[in-house]
């Protein structure tokens, strides 16, 4: 009786190791995809950030453009007055 309880014992710690090693398995494949979907979510991020920041030197590139014109036509205005 003794024996026969001892080697059910064996048997559920055995597989209690088992079972543990692969949560581990799972937990580090786990691990891996949080990695991989946060090097994704960075590229994204950066993409966007390019993006704004394109949109934004564009803006400012034309409104300079704009201002110069401006005040091209203002120096020319005056030139022709006198």
């Amino acid at each position: 009786m003794k024996r026969i309880l001892g080697l059910i014992g064996a048997a559920v710690l055995t597989a209690g190791a088992v079972l543990a090693q692969d949560g581990a398995k799972d937990n580090a494949k786990k691990a891996g995809q949080d990695v991989k979907e946060a090097g994704k979510d960075t590229g994204r991020a950066a993409k966007h950030t390019g993006k704004a920041v394109a949109k934004g030197t564009k803006k400012g590139a034309n409104k300079a453009a704009d201002a110069t014109e401006n005040g091209a036509r203002k120096v020319k205005r005056k030139t022709n007055d006198q």
